[in-house]
């Protein structure tokens, strides 16, 4: 067997995953206790599942005695209900106590992603007091960049920075450290908004209090980038039009995967059967000057394009916070000069490729081929700044429904505006071809 002892527990997991199954699950059980716990949170959750399978009690409640509570807590969510209870009471007395007490949270708020493990004291101990006390239990915290000062009720008074500690004499009490400024997040905070506050503040770790001010734990931003990691990722599935994926796409079956996607697929496809419909209604039109369907591609896919551009433009710049529900009108001024904008490049754009293909002979628009020009050209104008407008701000309708921007994919918007865009095409077309080829 490889000798894994001076490796880190994410490259023993990442040697023992190319290993068959049966040597995978063999190695990982001839690691020790301890690393056993810190290899395991490092493997995908179909592994850690398969290796759960392979082992009996005893190996697993040594994983779970000594995984991070955190880490636990993650795995339990994967874990039916039957195996939850098995598993917890496999844990002693006070690792069960904490995992019962993080699986009683909410799953979307952040007292799901603390640990119970880190440095506290009170203001009346010295530096010296604080050292000796972190030489003797710190290695089991998760992180020793900060040190928490609790009052007689674990309430939460001041954090301090381990290098104010070690800058310091160890005769000083630390009382005389603190400013009683700090940050807390508390434990009923959804995970969104404690993204935001970890952003705001750069911190590698913030404390977990109760609504009553009580220091029960902290969350280390490692755990706060996989929850950013997992949130992007689904917004970014949701926007092409697909729910989130539960597992990674390589993990996902083929029939979940079908059953993700097709739901958007069948809603786009409806919406798109009202383009058929918007052409239908033209018929005449279009049977009198079959000119006009020579553009319709044209049309429609400039004014999908503008409008996914602006929901992708939007949606981000509300995912950082740079734009809120008050922030429409500015969003919407802006917008419209954009679409104006972008609407007059397509149209010269459009304009010229009519007379070029006209003057050199390549195709016969007809007598009337400057009219079709300037409905070409004028419905381009309108319809970029309607994909525009309706890319920005469907975003915020959502937003203020209680629903989540990204849902207003790029495939949805992009057939909103087919099928609105066909209607204020033949609008125009009938405006300036009235009298001519209509």
């Amino acid at each position: 067997m490889t000798n894994f002892s001076d490796k880190h527990p994410a490259d023993i997991a990442e040697q023992l995953v190319e290993l068959d199954t049966k040597d995978r699950n063999l190695s990982f059980l001839m690691l020790s206790g301890e690393k056993k716990a810190e290899v395991f949170p490092y493997f995908d959750l179909e592994v850690q599942q398969e290796i759960i399978k392979s082992m009996g009690d005893k190996e697993l409640a040594e994983i779970l005695n000594n995984i991070d509570p955190d880490d636990r807590t993650a795995f339990f969510e994967s874990f039916p209900d039957d195996l939850i209870k098995h598993s917890i009471n496999l844990l002693n007395e006070e690792e069960r106590e904490i995992a019962l007490n993080l699986i009683g949270y909410k799953e979307d708020c952040i007292a799901r992603l603390m640990t119970p493990h880190y440095i506290q004291t009170k203001r009346e101990k010295t530096v010296g007091d604080v050292i000796e006390h972190i030489k003797k239990y710190g290695k089991k915290a998760e992180t020793l960049n900060f040190v928490y000062v609790i009052d007689d009720n674990n309430k939460l008074i001041d954090d301090l920075k381990i290098g104010q500690l070690l800058m310091s004499d160890s005769r000083t009490r630390i009382a005389d450290l603190m400013d009683n400024d700090f940050v807390a997040i508390t434990t009923t905070t959804p995970m969104e908004k404690a993204l935001d506050i970890f952003e705001k503040y750069d911190r590698s770790a913030l404390p977990i209090i109760s609504e009553k001010g009580i220091l029960v734990g902290i969350v280390t931003f490692d755990d706060i980038l996989d929850k950013i990691k997992e949130r992007d990722t689904e917004d970014i599935q949701k926007f092409g039009g697909v729910e989130g994926l539960d597992l990674s796409y390589v993990n996902t079956s083929l029939l979940e995967l079908v059953k993700k996607r097709a739901g958007w697929l069948v809603v786009l496809f409806i919406g798109e059967m009202l383009t058929a419909s918007a052409m239908g209604y033209f018929d005449d039109e279009i049977q009198k000057a079959v000119v006009l369907a020579l553009f319709v591609p044209l049309i429609i896919s400039s004014g999908g394009n503008t409008g996914s551009q602006a929901a992708s433009l939007i949606i981000r710049a509300m995912a950082l916070r740079e734009l809120e529900l008050k922030d429409w009108w500015y969003v919407m001024r802006k917008e419209i000069l954009s679409g104006l904008l972008l609407g007059g490049i397509l149209a010269a754009i459009g304009f010229l490729r009519i007379l070029i293909w006209q003057k050199t002979g390549i195709y016969n628009y007809g007598e009337y081929w400057f009219a079709v020009a300037i409905s070409v050209s004028v419905s381009l104008i309108f319809i970029v700044i309607w994909g525009t407008l309706s890319g920005s701000l469907i975003p915020f309708l959502l937003r203020r429904i209680g629903l989540d921007p990204a849902t207003a994919s790029a495939p949805f918007v992009a057939t909103l505006v087919d099928v609105t865009g066909l209607i204020i095409y033949f609008s125009i077309a009938a405006i300036f071809l009235s009298g001519k080829l209509l």
